[in-house]
């Protein structure tokens, strides 16, 4: 699509500018959300008809061919007039299919058609998100594959710690994925429709359009709902469906920022580290001022990202909890944000951790530099245990490792040098008994513990079943980074 002059003179949310999947940006728009009101009023239209009410085959066939064909000049002009969106849609609508426009909306409130189609983009909206997820965890889990056994420094607090291997690091990331694709999913599959169900929920409206007969009624909203898509609707309504849903929704979207900027944190931990790195452009500029730089711009983008949406629960929140009795209207702009955006950046945020993610660059010798800086500290343990063992005095033998220790670290932080710990105590006669096996005592291997393993049994055990079902949403994964 080309840009004018005039496309830049009014603020238009960089989610949908520079962020965002075409895909999302479309799930979201004005157009798919007034086709769903369309086919909303089909669907009830059709639903009346086959349980007796009077309605033609000509009527039902005038507001099919319009279904996707919406005239915006009358709608918008019609607001402006009625300030009203959903009736500006109805005569629109009416305009369009004059046929049926005595029949459009009947017994239905707004809500018929806001609700039921915005619960229709959440679930869209779930599925999208899904692919690029997937795609993600499984990227990773290759990359967890390949680095499963190479030994790393561990870090708490960001002061080393016992290493671990760069693969078990990763299946950190991708356990994290893996809960909120589950969640994401049981989200998805349990999310209901609000259905049929009048202006204050009673379905008085649609009792009264079918003679009193409950039966019907009943049937009305489950056929509707099944033909929108959805198993079930909610058991009971006021004017809307309960806003928790949008929370709880709202609040996964938000779980998912949590494991991003995880992720996206310890990638930028990494790469001050130039341990492992995020793909970098063969032209990408790190700094205006400073050529030289490599900053680490996804990784950071995520993490802003992330506080975003993270932030925007706050509002379904406060939502949920101030509903007047059966409905108040004071949710439904905050509504508009909240929802889209947060469903809009969760999906920036994927693409942007599969982008990083399929593109990791790891650089083993700086892993093993930093590693061995820190390890002879760590095997001191092993290499006292294994002089008591060959006969040594073990009181004797931890006083001068602590003393080799004290020396050792002054001088690395006090003179800036290397790590001599290993060769102080190579030269101390107390430990002649394992002077020759120094070497192996502190191959870094045997300070890892059971991460390859682990590694192994947690990609076998709940990552390869989960990927084995996927191969078509896999293959289809493409990511959208725009910027």
């Amino acid at each position: 699509m080309s840009e004018t002059v005039a496309d830049h003179e009014m603020w238009i949310s960089p989610l949908a500018t520079r962020y965002a999947s075409e895909a999302m940006r479309r799930n979201f728009s004005d157009a798919t959300r007034h086709r769903h009101w369309r086919a909303l009023w089909f669907a009830l239209a059709s639903t009346q008809q086959e349980l007796g009410l009077a309605i033609t085959d000509a009527q039902l066939a005038a507001i099919e061919a319009n279904l996707h064909d919406i005239d915006y000049g009358v709608a918008q002009a019609k607001e402006r007039e009625l300030r009203h969106d959903v009736m500006a849609h109805v005569h629109a609508l009416g305009e369009q299919a004059p046929e049926a426009r005595a029949i459009l909306h009947l017994g239905a409130t707004s809500c018929f058609v806001t609700d039921n189609s915005e619960l229709i983009q959440m679930r869209d909206g779930l599925d999208l998100l899904r692919p690029a997820l997937l795609a993600s965890i499984s990227a990773l889990s290759e990359f967890a594959r390949t680095h499963r056994a190479l030994p790393t420094l561990g870090y708490t607090h960001f002061q080393p710690a016992q290493p671990t291997t760069v693969g078990k690091r990763a299946c950190l990331w991708i356990q994290d994925l893996v809960d909120d694709l589950h969640e994401l999913q049981r989200l998805r599959d349990g999310l209901r429709f609000r259905g049929a169900k009048g202006t204050t929920g009673t379905q008085a409206s649609y009792l009264a359009l079918f003679d009193g007969d409950h039966e019907k009624v009943r049937e009305l909203d489950r056929r509707v709902t099944e033909r929108m898509g959805f198993e079930r609707s909610c058991g009971v309504t006021g004017q809307t469906y309960s806003r928790k849903a949008d929370f709880q929704v709202l609040s996964a979207l938000a779980g998912l920022g949590q494991s991003a900027t995880k992720f996206a944190t310890d990638m930028r931990l990494l790469a001050h580290l130039k341990e492992v790195e995020e793909p970098f452009g063969k032209s990408q500029i790190g700094s205006s001022a400073m050529p030289y730089k490599r900053n680490p711009m996804r990784s950071e983008r995520i993490c802003a990202l992330g506080r975003f949406l993270q932030s925007l629960l706050l509002n379904p929140a406060e939502t949920a909890s101030t509903q007047w009795l059966e409905r108040t209207l004071d949710d439904s702009a905050n509504r508009r944000l909240a929802i889209s955006q947060g469903f809009l950046a969760a999906d920036a945020l994927l693409q942007l951790v599969l982008d990083v993610s399929r593109g990791l660059v790891v650089h083993p010798k700086v892993v093993e530099k930093h590693l061995a800086a820190e390890l002879p500290f760590m095997a001191t343990e092993t290499i006292l245990m294994e002089a008591v063992r060959r006969g040594g005095d073990r009181q004797e033998l931890h006083e001068a490792i602590r003393t080799h220790s004290v020396a050792a670290g002054a001088r690395i932080k006090e003179e800036g040098a290397d790590n001599d710990l290993l060769a102080r105590i190579e030269g101390d006669a107390l430990f002649a008994s394992v002077r020759s096996d120094l070497v192996e005592l502190c191959d870094p291997k045997r300070f890892v513990g059971r991460a390859p393993e682990q590694v192994d049994e947690y990609l076998a055990a709940e990552v390869e079943p989960l990927l084995a079902g996927s191969a078509d949403e896999l293959a289809a994964v493409t990511g959208d980074v725009r910027v």
